[in-house]
Order: structure tokens, then sequence, then C-alpha cells
């Protein structure tokens, strides 16, 4: 064999087995680059599931944030409404009782309802009994037979001008309060009594 055709077989061996060789490093590379794409495409999902996940979780927070500053608003505004409601009142509320005191049928009621309280809480004995100066005498006569009889001494009416409407009732040393100052001295109980009032008003 003639050294151009030994060169020539050796020189298709060469390129044969290159090729070979090639054919295989790129089939690999091929394998690789999609095992590499496939990992990418996935790292890649991966990420974007991550940062959906991460606004959604954002968006919550933020959306959890508004609701409880609007409830804090709310509450703050009902705060405040209530807080008008209740000074309003308290400006009317003095001369609603005394026009109240000015009808007979409901200043007869007021002063049972000092009268249930002193039996309550006061020992028998002679009453001293305070009282706005424009109380009808016939009112207070009517009452002094009865209370004699319950209480075994008749009861001392003295009217006194800075009691603007209601009386007050005392016997060594102890008194009840139903005058209008009286009745309006507590302000957290009144503001309680207030507030039970404008709630159950529809």
């Amino acid at each position: 064999m003639s050294v151009e055709r030994q060169t020539r077989a050796l020189l298709d061996l060469v390129e044969a087995d290159r090729a070979r060789q090639c054919a295989q490093i790129l089939g690999e590379a091929r394998v690789r680059a999609t095992a590499l794409r496939r990992q990418a495409q996935a790292e890649a999902l991966a990420r974007l599931r991550q940062a959906f996940e991460s606004q959604r979780h954002l968006s919550r927070q933020r959306l959890a944030a508004a609701q409880a500053q609007l409830a804090t608003q709310r509450r703050l505004q009902a705060q405040q409404r209530t807080a008008a409601l209740l000074q309003l009142a308290w400006q009317q509320l003095p001369a609603a009782l005394q026009a109240r005191w000015q009808q007979a049928d409901a200043r007869a009621a007021w002063v049972r309802e000092v009268l249930a309280s002193a039996r309550d809480r006061l020992p028998r004995g002679p009453w001293q009994i305070a009282h706005a100066p424009d109380w009808p005498a016939a009112e207070q006569q009517a009452l002094a037979p009865v209370l004699a009889t319950a209480n075994g001494a008749a009861p001392v009416f003295e009217a006194d001008p800075r009691i603007k409407a209601g009386i007050r009732i005392a016997i060594n040393g102890n008194r009840i309060d139903g005058t209008l100052d009286g009745l309006l001295a507590d302000r957290a109980a009144v503001d309680a009594r207030l507030l039970h009032h404008l709630e159950s008003t529809p």
C-alpha cells in the first residue's frame, strides 16, 4: 500500500474518530443543555411563584392594615359622636329635669322615687325634707300624714332657694339627695344611663 493511501486511510480513521467524538460531545451537550434549560425553567417558575406569593402576602398585609385603620377611624368617629351627644345631653338635661319638676305627674313620680329610696336607706323618725321653693304646699300637706304614720314622727319641710327642683331628705346626718344637683352629681353614672338610653334608641 502506498504512503498516500496509508495517509488517506489514517486521515479517514482520524476523521471518523473526530466525527464520532464530536457527535458524542454534541449529544452530551444537547442533553446537558436540555437539563439546564428545564432546571432554569423550573427555577424561573419557582421564582415567579414566590414573587406572586410575596405580592399576595403583601397585598393581604396592606388590606389588613387598611381595614384596621378604617375600623380605628370608625371607632374614633363613633366615640367623637357619642361624646358630642353626651355633651349635648348634659347641656339639655338640667332644663329638661327642671321642666319635669314643673309637671304635676312627673313631680309626683320624682318624689315617690326619692321617698322609696329614703325608706330603704334612712332610719325612721322626723325626716328633714328640703325642697325647691316652688313645690306646692298642697302636695306637702298631703304627704305629711303618710310620712308621720310610716316614720312615727311628722316630717319637717323646708324650702331651700338653692334647690331648683326635687327634694333632699335628711335625718341624723344621713341623707338622700333627690334634688336636681344631687341627681346630676355622679357624672359617670349619669353618662352610663345616657349611653344606655342613646344605644337603645333606634
